[in-house]
């Protein structure tokens, strides 16, 4: 039987150190942008893939930028339980971490090659936020982020067996 004292209130569930969670914060919103410019990269992709490859890579990116794209929706809904606003412009979405858009002209083997570049360094990312989370006792967001990671490192391993 518990006592009414032991039970937290919602409110004393749901609040955070913001002392501590303030660079999770950062780094969510930052693979949000990431993540959304590699749904964007990959619909792109997937509707200029030509040649032999045609089929394989146009399905693979087709159920990646599904994935992802609700990813993102998730992504921005852990920002606003933490309490914060959710940081992303389209101006952040247009410069991207390396200031270039995708590259419709690219050989399939040119897509693939980029996209696992994206997909291996959104899973390192995710690791990281991982890390973050951890030290600022933040389970739920270390455990989005795990997940998140799983699936860029497995994304990473199918584009990588499709150029082989």
């Amino acid at each position: 039987m518990t006592h009414s004292a032991d039970r937290k209130t919602t409110a004393e569930i749901t609040t955070f150190d913001t002392s501590k969670i303030a660079s999770v914060i950062i780094t969510l919103n930052e693979v949000l942008a990431d993540t959304y410019r590699l749904v964007l990269k990959s619909q792109i992709y997937h509707w200029n893939v030509t040649g032999p490859l045609f089929v394989t890579l146009h399905d693979l990116t087709e159920q990646q930028y599904t994935d992802m794209f609700t990813a993102v929706d998730v992504l921005a809904e852990r920002i606003r339980a933490l309490g914060k606003p959710v940081m992303i412009s389209a101006e952040i979405l247009a410069a991207g971490p390396n200031g270039q858009d995708a590259d419709a002209s690219l050989t399939a083997d040119g897509m693939i090659n980029d996209l696992l570049s994206d997909h291996e360094a959104l899973a390192l990312r995710m690791r990281a936020l991982v890390a973050a989370a951890e030290v600022a006792d933040d389970p739920v967001t270390a455990d989005l982020a795990t997940a998140r990671a799983g699936f860029h490192e497995k994304a990473a391993w199918m584009l990588r067996a499709t150029s082989a």
